[in-house]
Order: structure tokens, then C-alpha cells, then sequence
């Protein structure tokens, strides 16, 4: 077989060309982000051409990926299994040799390994959310991550809240599946529910709507809670809001990972998730749940709040009330 050369940055680009049409943004920033590793480590390495790439290289990279981001079993399983995947691809347009995706390895979980370990603990959470309120306040970021901790809410979920979704009155967010006008949930009408707000939250929704949130409306008229100056805050922009406050060096101003910040990539506005440190809104989500659990929070509650409960047409609406009503009464006494 006769390879045809192809630099490691190119090949990524045509694998998310390829890939853009039959899976959802959600993959393609996911997939983008775990490969920039291994094209990191290909720059590293003095490495232009793939078609030389060896099994060996492989497992080196495996090795150095490990290492540098002192990854968990199950994170180094998804990675590697990308890789897996971008290897096959560049199989079928001769950019590698054939079959060398076999010799990509990756753990084999067992027991808890097999558990996502993602998550942001309180202490950073606080910190990260301390510096927004400070140096960001009522800033898009701020809005993104408050709600990201606070409600417990999927990015697909920010992303489908409407100005109108929000109650002051009633300190609530309805949480709505709209297929029709270009927004769904993941687990479409059975995701739909009512989430009761705390006094803090509420005020910052209000100044951000007041002060801060650009005056516009999507393509479909609609008036989005989250938008930018183009409408609509796309989800892959409200997971760079993540990633970019994630980043220790914003907050401490120093890099544990011994980096120079001027020069690291990471810090360029669209190099974020190349940090070591940085986290995903999946650990946002489960930080904010762990750490509703250890602060007594009834099961129920943190179920109803953080999971997808049905929203019935024919529920009498005083009771949806009554038990937005309960589970903001937690809220309150944090």
C-alpha cells in the first residue's frame, strides 16, 4: 500500500470534516479536544508525518498522556479509545499504515475504575465562582457556571432556557423541550421540569438581564436566557466558558503543571482545553450534586433537581408549586 503523507494538525482537520455531519457538536468538540493531545505530542516529537507513525509512538504517547495528565484509568480509557477511532479514519484514507489502530491499548476497567471520576470540588468550585463574582460579575461566564453549579443543569439544558423561562416571583427556571424552534433536551419531554433558585442566583440572573445580556433573539424569534451579540449561545460556547475559568492560572495566577503562562497554548481563548487542569461542565454538574448530598440535602431533592423528572400536562400546577417551593426552601438555608 502506498501512504500518502499528511501532518498530524491537517489529518485532524479532515477527521472533524469528515465527522461533522453524522455526529452531534457535542462529539465533535469532545473529539477535538482529546486528539489536540496527541497532535500536542506529535509537535513535541518532531512528528509532520503520520504515515511513520509506529505502534511503539503510540504506546509512548499513552504513556506521556498519563503522565502529564495524571489521568484516571477510565479518563485514560476515553482518550485512548478517540485515539482508536482517528486511527481507523486515517486507515481508510491512507494516511497510516493498516491495522495499526489495533496496536492503539487502552485500560480494561474493572469494578470502580469503570465509574467517571470527574468532578470539581467544592473548595475549587467556590474559588472559581468567588473570582467571577469579583472580577466578572454578571458576565456570561459568571451566568454559565453559577447555573452549572448551582442547578445542576446539562449544557443542553442552559443552552434551551428563554428569557421567559425565568420567574423572578416565583425564583424558578422552567426547563422546556422545544424541538420545533431548535432547541432539545436529552431526554426530550421527560427532561422537562421546574428548578427552584436561590435568592443569590436570582439576583444574578436579574442584573445579567438587566445589565448584561445582549439584546437579541434567535432564529426562531425566540428570546434566549444565555446569548451572545449572534443570539443564541451556542453549547460548544458555553463549554469554552468552562474550560476558560477552570483554568487555575486565571484564578491563582499561577500554573501547577510548572508551564510559563505567557507562552502556553492553554491560555490562547480557543486553547483552553488544552490545560491539564481544566474541567469539563460534567464535573461542574457532579460537583454541584456530590456537594448538595454532603450538605444534607434529601435524595429526593437533589433527584428531582439534577435528573430528568416528567412534567405532565396534567399535574395539578399548585403542587409542581409546592414542591418548587420545598426544594428552594433547601436552597435558602445553605
Amino acid at each position: 500500500m502506498s501512504l500518502e503523507p499528511i501532518e498530524p494538525e491537517r489529518a485532524l482537520e479532515l477527521y472533524i470534516a469528515d465527522r461533522e455531519n453524522s455526529v452531534t457538536q457535542a462529539t465533535i468538540y469532545s473529539h477535538r479536544s482529546r486528539l489536540g493531545h496527541f497532535i500536542r505530542w506529535c509537535d513535541n516529537e518532531g512528528i509532520t508525518n503520520l504515515n511513520e507513525l509506529s505502534g511503539r509512538q503510540l504506546h509512548e504517547f499513552r504513556i506521556w498522556r498519563r503522565m502529564e495528565g495524571d489521568l484516571s484509568p477510565a479518563t485514560e480509557k476515553t482518550q485512548m479509545d478517540t485515539l482508536r477511532v482517528f486511527i481507523k479514519w486515517l486507515e481508510s484514507i491512507d494516511g497510516v499504515e493498516q491495522d495499526l489502530h489495533t496496536k492503539v491499548l487502552s485500560p480494561n476497567l474493572t469494578g470502580e475504575d469503570n465509574i467517571r471520576d470527574e468532578m470539581l470540588g467544592s473548595e475549587r468550585a467556590d474559588r472559581i465562582l468567588n473570582y467571577l463574582e469579583k472580577y466578572k460579575y454578571a458576565s456570561r461566564p459568571h451566568v454559565v457556571l453559577t447555573l452549572m453549579w448551582h442547578t445542576m443543569m446539562r449544557v443542553g439544558e442552559i443552552h434551551a432556557l428563554d428569557c421567559a423561562d425565568y420567574d423572578p416571583a416565583k425564583q424558578s427556571l422552567e426547563v422546556a423541550h422545544r424541538p420545533d424552534t431548535g432547541t432539545t433536551l436529552k431526554n426530550q419531554g421527560k427532561g422537562e421540569r421546574f428548578v427552584a433558585l436561590s435568592d443569590h442566583v436570582c439576583k444574578l440572573l436579574d442584573d445579567w438581564l438587566e445589565h448584561t445580556r445582549p439584546s437579541v433573539t434567535d432564529e426562531h424569534g425566540r428570546e434566549p436566557l444565555i446569548a451572545t451579540s449572534h443570539g443564541r449561545a451556542h453549547t460548544t460556547t458555553l463549554r469554552g466558558d468552562c474550560y476558560r475559568f477552570t483554568r487555575p492560572c486565571v484564578v491563582t495566577g499561577e500554573c501547577p503543571h510548572g508551564r510559563e503562562i505567557e507562552q502556553c497554548e492553554a491560555t490562547a481563548y480557543d486553547g483552553a482545553s488544552g490545560c491539564p487542569s481544566v474541567e469539563s461542565p460534567h464535573a461542574l454538574r457532579r460537583g454541584g450534586i456530590t456537594h448538595a448530598l454532603q450538605e444534607g440535602w434529601p435524595m429526593k431533592a437533589v433527584r428531582d433537581r439534577a435528573t430528568e423528572t416528567v412534567l405532565s400536562m396534567h399535574y395539578d400546577s399548585r403542587s409542581e408549586e409546592e414542591k418548587m417551593e420545598q426544594r428552594r426552601d433547601y436552597l435558602d438555608d445553605l
